[in-house]
């Protein structure tokens, strides 16, 4: 059994349909569920295996087959609105984690990714410094909620060469994307007091949206350098021409090294080539999107996200084998 956890979104769906169409025994649930609309039992009878039981919005799900999961997109759990005072919301949120992880990750599965080191590869300086060990190249980045400090390095730098950026761009209700720093910013420095920013010289050249799944690298170029957005390809990515490459097999092979030792089975890298050839790494998200990159390149990511699954459901090959396959649109 192949268990998906993952909210009703179009990644998620397309590459269970593939699943259940070739004829996998596929469960997915949502953790916003739990506890309001969904149940959780464990089960440890006397003598015998233990019980690992749940009981969403669409049935009981018995998870003691699962063979592989995939952690895909989760959302915040749902507390019952009878749960007036906020500080029992949160107890309740609470004891429902500790339940609800403690189950999946007691599970006999292989997981994709290992929901725990998914958790800690979302963390930029975390990437950033295991990205520098495998080889990698960053741009010269600062973080800090030090007004005087940004200020510095903008003036190294260059104001129109400096970007600043969140380190979460996107949330249910907002989106925050890359901007350069102009000189009427300059007089709002002072905020930075208030959290963290990121601060990076301006890398010029095209994007590159590299997309693991297991041993297979799918690359695309995203050109977007003539577009009305340079900065930030995610706004623009529609003007931008985008199509499939071939990486450098160094630039391949220190990927998946990257992948390796941060744990990861399946992640989305951002990458920008200089026009000098340089490859500047930017960031990995695990459960990033590919699904804006298979349309308009053919890439075949959807069929290797389920074959992946499919693989590990038999047991017949490990998650992260190197085979690696730069930019195959077969």
């Amino acid at each position: 059994m192949i268990l998906v956890v993952a909210y009703d979104e179009d990644h998620a769906l397309g590459v269970v349909r593939r699943l259940e169409s070739a004829g996998r025994e596929v469960v997915r649930i949502d953790l916003a569920d739990f506890p309001a609309r969904g149940a959780i039992t464990i089960d440890y009878a006397a003598g015998g295996e233990p019980a690992h039981l749940l009981t969403p919005p669409t049935g009981h799900v018995r998870l003691d087959r699962c063979r592989v999961a995939w952690w895909r997109r989760v959302r915040p759990f749902t507390v019952d609105g009878a749960v007036g005072a906020p500080r029992d919301q949160l107890f309740a949120a609470g004891e429902t984690g500790q339940a609800l992880h403690g189950l999946l990750h007691s599970l006999d599965c292989t997981w994709v990714n290992p929901p725990a080191l998914d958790s800690m590869a979302h963390h930029k300086p975390y990437q950033w410094a295991v990205a520098r060990r495998v080889g990698l190249t960053l741009p010269r980045t600062l973080v800090t909620n030090e007004p005087e400090r940004a200020r510095r390095f903008i003036g190294e730098v260059g104001v129109g060469r400096t970007v600043f950026k969140a380190f979460v761009a996107a949330t249910e209700d907002a989106w925050r994307e890359t901007r350069l720093v102009k000189a009427e910013y300059l007089d709002r420095l002072d905020s930075v007091r208030f959290a963290p920013v990121i601060f990076q010289e301006f890398v010029p050249g095209a994007d590159l949206r590299v997309t693991v799944v297991g041993d297979r690298v799918f690359a695309a170029e995203i050109d977007a350098s003539a577009t009305s957005y340079p900065v930030d390809m995610r706004m623009v990515v529609g003007e931008a021409t985008v199509k499939p490459v071939a990486l450098p097999a160094s630039v391949t092979r220190a990927l998946l090294r990257l992948m390796r030792a941060l744990g990861l089975v399946y992640g989305a890298v951002d990458l920008r080539r200089r026009p000098d050839g340089q490859y500047m790494f930017f960031e990995v998200n695990p459960a990033g999107q590919w699904l804006f990159v298979e349309e308009r390149t053919g890439l075949p990511i959807t069929a290797e996200v389920a074959s992946l699954l499919s693989r590990l459901d038999d047991r017949g090959e490990p998650a992260g084998a190197a085979r690696p396959m730069a930019g195959r649109t077969a």
